[in-house]
């Protein structure tokens, strides 16, 4: 406010758009076969004020309204013919059209803030407007006598929007800061259906975007993948460490996942696909430590020690050695945890689920892990002096050993070849930061020369629906002229107020067909 003054002729007043980071994860267009334009706006406000009563719902904002005028039509051969100035008419309603906040004044206890009245409230209360007469001879002359008044919009309109080709208002719905999309969306839906009666006959309202499906489908194959992760990882630590040390190394590193869980709760950490993702990366990880204790304790009891003593003794040993390499561990993720930019915005959930999964797990392998192997490890005693690394397993794998080392220089010249493939190999990986979208929906961006009119922009629009709404495997477009759509999930950034710029939202049957599509569009 206090630059407005040194602003140059012409600019200003200063905008702050401090809602550019709201996501309207639920997105609607209505529309109304046989409606005008007014009769959706009110069916539209009433869904408005209905939504912004549903629990976890932060705010409701609508886009493509069309801005409300009130038209005078002044009959210049009438006001010739009665001597009246054009100008009294214009400071005639300007003096009793008064919009203004007059202060506020003190009353005791009370607080009243002060608004004179005066201003136009119906379209009979402009023509009822009294003209002075400039003649002096008392004439009774009203707005109404010199100008025709009708009520609508501003043209050209500053924002048009389509959805399968009939004029649509869109509504988007934004959960509350801390809020569960997921449940937002589940009440929005609910308050739908109920409002569903109230619903005129050709209304209708149809979904551009609903992020409480995409996100639960989303989890739910993250979740089935690490359930399958942990099945792998125990699976195959009962081939190769036996039954018995297998179920109670998967038995740990279940509650080591589920202690994992609670804290990220605690600590209002989220389930997304980065998080889920931190626990799938960890799970090879988080049954070091396990192992290491298990099989330090089934060694020493295979040659004749107390189950307890064994525990102790490996317990003390590793405990140092193990804290040190969980912290390494850890310190590989730290750049990603204290980032910055907007990267480690996003990906500071995979530091911090990576930190509380190790650590657990480090307390688990030293706490847990001995208690079950007390209680359920019972190995045949082998004679002393017997190797317990015996087997075919073991035997081939020392005799490996003996012939790297004994021919070490040919070894380490294949390690290096070796590295120099892996390297190179991964070199030749494609870089995303994001993986493929799965969403079944692709977007078309349309630019006309600047300063093009809105109308012109909306009617090459018409085209291009027309176009893609014909291709097969597309099942919805909407369309939006003038500006970028409403920020409907957060990888996408609304393209400025540009009457030159229009933007085409396309649904379609499997998100598979995109690229094909997109070569058919652009081309």
């Amino acid at each position: 406010n206090d630059a407005q003054g040194k602003l140059p002729p012409g600019a200003g007043p200063s905008v702050v758009n401090d809602d550019f980071g709201d996501v309207y994860g639920v997105f609607f267009a209505v529309t109304g076969q046989g409606y005008n334009y007014r009769e959706i706006k009110d069916y539209v406000d009433m869904l408005r004020r209905e939504l912004l009563l549903v629990p976890g719902v932060a705010k409701v904002a609508l886009w493509g309204e069309q801005q409300e005028q009130i038209f005078l039509e002044i009959s210049r051969a009438r006001i010739a013919q009665l001597g009246i100035p054009l100008q009294l008419i214009y400071d005639t309603i300007g003096q009793q059209n008064v919009v203004t906040d007059a202060g506020s004044v003190t009353v005791g206890s009370e607080y009243i803030k002060i608004r004179p009245s005066g201003e136009f409230s119906s379209i009979d209360a402009i023509g009822d407007v009294l003209i002075p007469d400039p003649s002096g001879q008392g004439r009774l002359l009203f707005v109404r006598d010199v100008a025709s008044i009708s009520r609508g919009y501003a043209e050209p309109p500053s924002r048009i929007m389509r959805y399968n080709g009939e004029p649509a208002i869109g509504i988007g719905v934004a959960t509350v800061e801390g809020g569960n999309v997921v449940t937002m969306g589940e009440l929005v839906q609910q308050r739908l259906r109920e409002l569903q009666p109230q619903t005129p006959l050709g209304m209708e309202l149809h979904t551009i975007a609903y992020q409480a499906k995409a996100v639960t489908a989303a989890i739910n194959n993250f979740a089935v993948s690490l359930a399958q992760a942990i099945v792998i990882v125990i699976v195959v630590l009962m081939l190769f460490m036996g039954l018995r040390s297998g179920l109670i190394i998967g038995a740990v590193l279940l509650i080591t996942i589920l202690a994992t869980l609670i804290v990220m709760r605690m600590m209002e950490i989220d389930l997304q696909r980065i998080s889920l993702g931190a626990l799938i990366i960890a799970l090879g990880m988080l049954v070091d430590n396990a192992i290491v204790v298990t099989d330090g304790i089934l060694v020493r009891v295979s040659r004749g020690m107390d189950r307890i003593k064994a525990a102790n003794e490996v317990v003390t040993q590793t405990a140092t050695p193990l804290l040190g390499a969980t912290i390494i561990a850890v310190l590989a993720f730290v750049p990603i945890g204290f980032s910055a930019d907007n990267t480690g915005e996003y990906t500071r959930s995979l530091f911090l689920v990576m930190l509380i999964s190790l650590m657990l797990s480090w307390i688990t392998a030293l706490t847990l892990t001995p208690l079950l192997c007390h209680m359920y490890i019972k190995p045949e005693r082998i004679s002393e002096g017997a190797e317990p690394y015996g087997g075919w397993f073991y035997n081939s794998y020392r005799a490996l050993l003996r012939f790297s080392i004994r021919v070490r220089y040919l070894t380490l010249l294949l390690m290096l070849v070796l590295l120099a493939a892996a390297v190179y190999g991964f070199g030749q990986l494609k870089a995303g930061f994001f993986p493929s979208s799965s969403q079944p929906q692709f977007t078309v961006h349309y630019w006309m020369p600047q300063g093009s009119d809105i109308r012109a922009t909306s009617e090459d629009m018409k085209v291009i629906e027309r176009y893609v709404s014909e291709l097969d495997g597309v099942t919805g477009v909407s369309s939006y002229i003038g500006a970028g759509a409403l920020r409907f999930q957060l990888t996408y950034g609304p393209e400025d107020s540009n009457p030159s710029y229009g933007l085409l939202i396309a649904d379609v049957d499997d998100y598979k067909q995109i690229p094909a599509l997109a070569a058919d569009i652009y081309t």
